[in-house]
């Protein structure tokens, strides 16, 4: 899962795609190779979202997202799983006022990179650096549960 990045003159490397909460806990995640289009993960990030609540059929309702999952086929589908795109038009001029609401994600993704392991890959296997970013998500949502006190619930609950 590495490929040339268009931004580092052409050294492999890794993309961290993550789908988080409105208070920045991290609910889904993939790593893809660098040279990868965002649009390509972006079903499959909403795919792995776990369902929670009763009878797991609690789902997001509104998907914020930047220039780069821009796709109609995409908002289409998104639509049909019952959640409204708000996502930034391409060849737009800049403004769209999704900057006011996207800096959570991007927050997270600074808390996920702090973690020196995280932000610069070191491990040569994706299923270990993946490991390393699914223990970098469960740190945060520990961290949230420790400030707030108040639980997070990410799956269908099963008491014995």
């Amino acid at each position: 899962m590495t490929g040339p990045s268009p931004v580092d003159r052409s050294r492999l490397g890794s993309k961290h795609h993550v789908i988080c909460c409105a208070n920045g806990i991290p609910l889904a995640l993939t790593v893809t190779a660098s040279n990868r289009n965002d649009i390509t993960q972006l079903l499959e990030l909403v795919d792995r979202i776990a369902p929670v609540g009763p009878h797991g059929k609690f789902r997001p309702k509104v998907l914020l997202a930047d220039r780069a999952y821009d796709s109609r086929r995409h908002r289409a589908e998104l639509r049909d799983r019952g959640i409204t795109p708000k996502i930034a038009k391409r060849n737009t001029a800049n403004g769209s006022g999704l900057g006011t609401q996207r800096w959570v994600i991007e927050r997270t993704f600074s808390w996920l990179h702090n973690h020196r392991r995280l932000a610069r890959r070191y491990d040569r296997r994706a299923d270990i650096h993946e490991a390393f970013l699914t223990i970098g998500c469960a740190l945060i949502c520990d961290r949230h549960l420790k400030r707030t006190q108040t639980p997070i619930l990410l799956g269908p609950l099963t008491m014995p």
